[in-house]
């Protein structure tokens, strides 16, 4: 959600008023304020930014909500003194024109620092600061100003500003746990907060801290019946959300609290993220990455419909058991790696160029097939293998069918996968085998339904003529696979690499139309001699020279993911420079990405580079920081693990004064989204 047009329109035109006057009237007025008339060496004591509001003008608190920003105070501190960040008493929830929520503050509030100066303080002290806000009514001004202060250093001091200290003193939320019993439950859509044993208290409120993992919609507030509220707090994915709980009689108390499951409730986390490991398996059947192969199992259920019901059973059984097959496979490998010390994560084969370059080889054999260049008929009681599998049936083309739809689905981090794995990967062997059979479940459950009730296959179109030219279309989207596949091992390993491929896909093409047309039960012994040779000579020059040397003869390591052809300046990943700009209070938005992450893709292509966000890189300051995992990169596996994600998207932005409190952006983004993000800096 974003502030009505107007509002910003006069935002962007007004520029920065210092002066804060508005058709004549002072909209803030700022001063910087002590608790005390003197500063003690050595003794901490309380600064305070002190802002008065016109009558009906707000600024925001530090989660501005649906609009707005937070207030800033840059300080300007003497050697030797140390500030804390800035603590915010509790704000208001006000409904702006358009039911835009905002957290904010009426009439004047008092935003507090702790200084500690040091035991060798002495003479005046002069603290200088930089504050800016944005004030609001039915058009929003920023403002900003500069404060100075000047304190003796004494042996004793006096309190001052004492009433107005006290007052905003008692409204910072509490960190000590408070007097009532805060109930924390997951729900699929985020949240259930239950108050339980509260007293002297009308109503409930929270408001979040920051954002988690996705974005934390409103919490609408609760009246207390009997000592007990029940708050609803949405957020994707259940993440991790940090706020407060404001309980409010006359008088207005908060305390800081955090998402948490509770020990022995109902909704253990394992059940949880089990439970969203099966809703990702069966989103993954949608994504761009699966569609070609889902596509030739939905034509083999039509081509199967006249079959029996249980041999339509068969082929769901024998597809969901590829699926298992590799899922639990996979996991196996990564137990291993994990068991051996090394940094492991979803999709780690897609890192592989080698992986990359024989699955596009089985992609485009499927292709040949299909288009009818070759048939493979195996002996006795064998099915058709797997460049057979799609079109005439078959158990073991079934099977081979489940195994490549979990081949091409796991660059895809679909929603809820990426929580649930995050989590299976920090856990034991036993709840990862347990992870990846979830997915399995979810991935194959549309299959074994659809397999278990043939009678919806009324609903099919009958078989006919159609379906040979329907199987030769189907051909076109495993050739888009492999046009995909071929981008990823450009991306990693140059263009160069992408010609020898193209040769070795091209004999390997010639090696199948031997094989479909002198290769026949009815040609010679003489004419199938001479294919046979033909194959022989063109897989040795194909898989001996050209694969052989096609990653020798490319530019090793070559990514053309540094370059900048979307117009944003982007600075590789390393943790090094990531410090060194936190450390000069730059603005960063990290991007984990890959070349071979369709959704990673997408995001860039419809979020990211786009000119309103390219302008807003440009004047917040922000640096645009890419890591590319398109290879292997330990770096940024730890970075990831950091934040217990193990794949790609995935997107943070760290704000001037964010380093240790980055906000994490959703995996499937809008350029509002980013843009509202960058606004918040």
């Amino acid at each position: 959600m974003i502030r009505p047009f107007a509002c910003w329109l006069f935002l962007f035109l007004a520029g920065s008023l210092s002066a804060q006057v508005y058709q004549g009237e002072r909209l803030v007025e700022a001063s910087l304020l002590a608790e005390t008339t003197a500063i003690i060496p050595g003794q901490p004591f309380r600064l305070g930014l002190h802002l008065r509001m016109a009558p009906g003008w707000h600024t925001y608190w530090k989660n501005a909500g649906d609009a707005g920003l937070p207030t800033t105070l840059d300080l300007e501190l003497p050697a030797g003194f140390e500030a804390t960040s800035m603590a915010w008493p509790l704000p208001h929830r006000i409904i702006e024109p358009g039911d835009i929520e905002v957290y904010a503050y009426k009439d004047e509030t008092l935003l507090f620092v702790t200084i500690t100066p040091p035991a060798t303080a002495t003479g005046n002290v002069t603290i200088r600061a930089k504050s800016t806000w944005l004030v609001c009514e039915e058009v929003c001004i920023p403002g900003e100003t500069d404060l100075e202060l000047t304190l003796p250093v004494a042996d004793t001091a006096k309190a001052a500003n004492t009433v107005l200290f006290q007052k905003f003193l008692a409204q910072l939320p509490s960190e000590q746990a408070p007097p009532f019993q805060a109930i924390w439950t997951a729900t699929p859509t985020g949240w259930n907060l239950g108050l339980e044993g509260v007293t002297e208290a009308d109503q409930a409120d929270f408001f979040p801290y920051d954002f988690g993992e996705q974005w934390v919609d409103h919490t609408a507030p609760s009246k207390i019946l009997q000592g007990a509220a029940n708050l609803t707090i949405p957020v994707a994915n259940s993440a991790l959300v940090r706020g407060i709980i404001l309980l409010e009689n006359g008088e207005r108390k908060g305390w800081i609290v955090e998402s948490k499951v509770e020990a022995g409730r109902a909704n253990s986390p394992l059940w949880t993220y089990l439970f969203f490991g099966f809703l990702g398996g069966i989103i993954l059947n949608l994504m761009p990455c699966v569609l070609p192969v889902i596509s030739l199992k939905i034509f083999g259920f039509i081509h199967q419909a006249g079959d029996s019901r249980a041999s339509i059973l068969r082929h769901g059984l024998a597809f969901t058991g590829g699926i298992f097959v590799w899922f639990l496979g996979l996991a196996a490998v990564i137990i291993a790696l994990k068991a051996s010390g090394s940094e492991v994560s979803w999709a780690f084969q897609f890192q592989n160029p080698w992986f990359n370059f024989v699955i596009g080889a089985i992609v485009f054999l499927f292709a040949l097939n299909l288009f009818g260049v070759f048939e493979i008929i195996l002996p006795g009681r064998a099915a058709t293998g797997i460049a057979h599998a799609g079109s005439h049936g078959g158990l073991g083309g079934s099977f081979a069918q489940g195994i490549l739809a979990t081949l091409l689905a796991t660059p895809c981090t679909a929603p809820f996968l990426g929580t649930a794995l995050g989590f299976a990967f920090g856990q034991t062997s036993a709840v990862i085998a347990a992870m990846f059979a979830s997915i399995a479940a979810g991935m194959s459950a549309p299959y074994i339904l659809l397999s278990a009730q043939p009678g919806w296959m009324k609903f099919l179109p009958k078989p006919g003529a159609w379906m040979e030219r329907l199987r030769q279309f189907m051909g076109f989207p495993l050739a888009a696979t492999l046009i995909w596949l071929l981008f990823v091992i450009g991306q990693q390993r140059g263009s160069e690499a992408v010609i020898w491929a193209l040769a070795t896909y091209l004999l390997l093409g010639l090696s199948a139309w031997l094989y479909g047309t002198f290769l026949g039960p009815l040609d010679s012994g003489r004419t199938r001699f001479l294919a046979f040779l033909g194959i022989l000579l063109s897989l040795t020059v194909g898989l001996g020279y050209f694969a052989g040397d096609l990653f020798a003869r490319a530019a090793a390591g070559q990514s053309s993911t540094q370059n900048n052809p979307d117009g944003i300046p982007w600075v590789p990943y390393s943790e090094e420079a990531l410090q060194k700009l936190l450390a000069e209070n730059k603005p960063v938005f990290l991007d984990f990405t890959a070349d071979w992450c369709i959704t990673c893709k997408y995001n860039e292509a419809s979020s990211i580079n786009t000119e309103a966000v390219r302008q807003a890189f440009e004047k917040g300051g922000i640096v645009a920081m890419k890591a590319d995992w398109t290879n292997s990169n330990p770096a940024i596996t730890k970075k990831l693990a950091e934040f217990d994600r193990v794949g790609v998207p995935f997107y943070l932005f760290y704000g001037p004064e964010g380093q240790d409190d980055p906000v994490i952006l959703p995996e499937l983004l809008t350029e509002n989204i980013v843009l509202r993000v960058l606004s918040t800096d």
